[in-house]
């Protein structure tokens, strides 16, 4: 179902998205599908251009490459938009070409304690720029309205939440998106972490599922980062994601 394919090609874009503002362990979001509450500092930039394959039994949807900008427009505040070249081989055939632009706003409205963990909230929208006919898109406006928290102790960081899908169409299912991740700062150049993630179902054909991701970054200097990560599902259609960034801070 072209349903099932958007909600795992904008999991990967970001059900949630971003954060990795500073040169330190608070980074969080891509190549994570898990989000996080912190937003980019305020009059800084980030940019990615990076790519996220999906590989299944008899399909694979990728982004080649999407191009992301985020921009902290206030204090706590952050500004996201997402734009990017898709390609799809399916039973219908292959197709390539711009896909749905994603915008987003995320706010922080509680920063972190000793005790108490900062949280924030991240709504996107999905516009459906991409051609309906290369199945580049379903011609549907959608939106996720995601709750994210996070809790640091020194080089090791949490985060978590998850959110309601709004997924208009026929035979298409509003669904629910939840995950958790943890990552630990071995070094100023290398940060490791890993996920678990879970999804219920988004149309009348499809299943829930789960899967678990690892992968990390690598910091070139303060300004440059390379982004990777891998995983697989454990529950639900099965399922292989990869992905691979280079992300620029200013």
């Amino acid at each position: 179902m072209r349903a099932s394919r958007m909600r795992r090609t904008w999991l990967m874009l970001g059900s949630a998205v971003l954060m990795m503002t500073s040169f330190s362990s608070s980074r969080a979001g891509p190549p994570f599908f898990t989000d996080d509450p912190e937003p980019v500092d305020y009059l800084h930039w980030e940019f990615y251009l990076a790519s996220v394959q999906q590989h299944l039994k008899h399909e694979i949807d990728a982004t080649l490459p999407h191009l992301e900008v985020n921009y902290g427009a206030v204090p706590n505040v952050q500004l996201h938009i997402v734009a990017p070249m898709e390609f799809v081989r399916s039973g219908g055939g292959t197709a390539y070409g711009f896909s749905n632009i994603e915008l987003g706003v995320k706010y922080r409205f509680v920063q972190e304690s000793d005790h108490v963990p900062q949280i924030g909230i991240f709504p996107l929208v999905e516009v459906p720029t991409g051609e309906k006919d290369k199945q580049l898109s379903n011609g549907k406006v959608q939106a996720f309205l995601p709750v994210w928290l996070q809790k640091s102790w020194g080089k090791f960081s949490t985060y978590g939440g998850g959110g309601f899908w709004y997924n208009p169409g026929p035979e298409n299912r509003n669904w629910v998106f939840a995950g958790w991740q943890a990552q630990y700062e071995f070094s100023e150049t290398v940060s490791l972490g890993g996920e678990i993630c879970y999804h219920t179902a988004d149309s009348d054909d499809a299943k829930p599922g789960a899967a678990f991701n690892v992968g990390g970054f690598i910091n070139i200097d303060e300004r440059n980062h390379i982004l990777f990560s891998a995983g697989q599902s454990f529950a639900g259609e099965a399922t292989t994601t990869v992905y691979l960034g280079y992300q620029m801070t200013i």
